[in-house]
């Protein structure tokens, strides 16, 4: 038997890098303007207010406030009391035609 390694190539010694991803600031923490709000593969979270989207679909901060997530939406509820806030309307059910 050889003691030493042939020419050939190794077929391993390849790994990728980990992704991070995942929600980094959870509902009621503060984020300051520009912070990671969720990492994510697709948009499982949608941009709310005072929240951007980024290329990779990380959403990130838009002002400083604090986070608030709500039916699949992220949004920032300001800490500057300058800036409006945004307020939830409730739908009314939509009325079903009488036949």
């Amino acid at each position: 038997m050889a003691h030493k390694k042939g020419q050939g190539s190794t077929k391993n010694g390849r790994d990728s890098n980990a992704q991070f991803r995942g929600i980094k600031l959870y509902g009621g923490e503060t984020a300051k303007a520009g912070a990671i709000i969720v990492r994510q593969c697709g948009t499982v979270w949608k941009p709310g207010y005072l929240v951007y989207i980024g290329k990779d679909h990380s959403l990130m901060a838009k002002a400083a406030g604090t986070v608030r997530y709500r039916s699949g939406c992220v949004d920032i509820i300001p800490s500057d009391p300058a800036t409006p806030h945004y307020t939830v309307v409730c739908r009314a059910p939509s009325l079903a035609k009488a036949v």
